[in-house]
Order: C-alpha cells, then sequence, then structure tokens
C-alpha cells in the first residue's frame, strides 16, 4: 500500500465534511469524531482558519486514509501507525507491515450494512487472548472490565473472547468518542435480551420436537428471526432520527 506524500505547493483545502464525504465509500463507519480523535493523538494536523475550521490538504487526506487501512487490514494500534507516519515525514520508508496480532476474520454484512441471517450462525471458531482483545479492539483494560461488570461481554471458559466480543469492544470504544461511556450501554443489554426472549419464544416449540431436524431447523428459525430483529431495530431508529 502507498504511503501518505508529503504536502506539495498550494491546492484547494477541504472542510471536514467534504472530507467525509471523500472516506465514506471505502471506510463507511468513519465519523467526524473520528477525524477529531485522530487528530487529538496527532496523527493529522489539518490547517485552521481564523475562526478556527479545519481545513484539510490532498496530503491530509491521504494520511487519513493510511491511518484508517492500517486500523482496520492490519489491526495496528495508533501508537505504531504514528511512529509509521513519524517515519515517512522524516523522509523515510514505513516498516514492512507483518502481521503483529493474529489475523481477525472480518463481518459478513449485507448491502445495507446490516447482518444477514448467516451471520448470526457461529462458524468462525475465533479465540482471542484477553491482552489480544485489548490490542486489536484499542480499549483499556479498565473498560474491558467495566464491559463485562455491565453484562455487555463474557469470556468463555477457557478465558477467551470469541468474536462477537472483539465486536462489542470495538464497538464500544467508538461509542467512547462520542462520550458513551460502558455504564451508558446497559439499554443495549437489556434490548438485546428481550429480542433474545421473543426468538426463544417463538423456536422453543419446534426445539422440543422429537423429529431429528428439529434443532436445525430451530437454528435457521432464530438466525432469520435475529436478522429481522435487527432490521426492524435498526429500521425503527433511523426513522425516529428522520422525526426528530
Amino acid at each position: 500500500m502507498a504511503a501518505p506524500q508529503p504536502r506539495r505547493g498550494p491546492e484547494p483545502l477541504l472542510n471536514i465534511g467534504q472530507v467525509l464525504d471523500r472516506l465514506r465509500e471505502d471506510f463507511p463507519s468513519v465519523s467526524i469524531p473520528k477525524i477529531r480523535f485522530l487528530e487529538d493523538k496527532g496523527l493529522i494536523k489539518p490547517e485552521r482558519t481564523p475562526a478556527g475550521y479545519r481545513k484539510f490538504s490532498e496530503a491530509d487526506v491521504e494520511r487519513l486514509v493510511y491511518v484508517l487501512r492500517m486500523q482496520r487490514d492490519h489491526y495496528l494500534p495508533l501508537k505504531v501507525i504514528g511512529e509509521h507516519l513519524d517515519a515517512i515525514d522524516r523522509g523515510l520508508e514505513p516498516p514492512p507491515i507483518d502481521s503483529v496480532v493474529p489475523t481477525v476474520p472480518k463481518n459478513t454484512l449485507g448491502v445495507d450494512g446490516l447482518p444477514p441471517a448467516e451471520s448470526f450462525r457461529r462458524t468462525d471458531g475465533l479465540r482471542l487472548s484477553r491482552k489480544e482483545l485489548l490490542k486489536i479492539a484499542e480499549i483499556s483494560e479498565g473498560t474491558l472490565a467495566e464491559l463485562e461488570t455491565f453484562g455487555l461481554l463474557t469470556a468463555m471458559p477457557t478465558g477467551h473472547f470469541d468474536s462477537d466480543a472483539l465486536v462489542i469492544a470495538t464497538t464500544a470504544r467508538e461509542l467512547g468518542e462520542f462520550g458513551l461511556e460502558p455504564r451508558h450501554l446497559r439499554a443495549f443489554r437489556a434490548a438485546a435480551d428481550r429480542e433474545v426472549g421473543l426468538v426463544q419464544q417463538v423456536t422453543a416449540p419446534v426445539r422440543r420436537s422429537r423429529d431429528a431436524a428439529a434443532a436445525a431447523r430451530a437454528d435457521d428459525t432464530a438466525s432469520e428471526l435475529a436478522a429481522l430483529s435487527v432490521r426492524l431495530h435498526a429500521t425503527l431508529v433511523k426513522a425516529g432520527l428522520r422525526r426528530s
């Protein structure tokens, strides 16, 4: 992957909204708070107008793309990415990208960004140590402890964490960029438990059947119901925001 280039001569500058539009095709989850967070960490340094508005050059955008790709594709922590950028700024080549942690399978999402039914069938067998989870999700031990305290994620009996725990930890970190702490996320846990209860209520009669294929049918039904439940929840939130 090409490294970001040093700033060139005068060129049109972009505001933060225009930068967001440029990035979203390749990085759908990127947000203005995320860009501000990376600036706070010193990874990007956009110019400022006298009124304090950020103005980004093409070099700034390339730098953002580099940071986001290193996070998404190689799971590099921000400190290491910062070291790469420092080397680039000093005219050096960044170090080769080696796998610093086990590769994590990417979630399969539908066209609209919502998980399809098959994603609810566990197949990856991913097991992360506590240290690996902290590193890949880029959260602190304190944050992980809070997520456990509030019932948002739980270690497996072996002490490892699965792919669901990784997604929860990563999402909690991203929500934290908006000021939401783990204690604020208990409502999501309660809502999820209610949806799980509804799915179990529908599948219980199927699962109790003496038919040899009953368990498989119940699992398929649960997956379909779960996907529909998530779709309905997301659409209701979207509709509510549009009305507000």
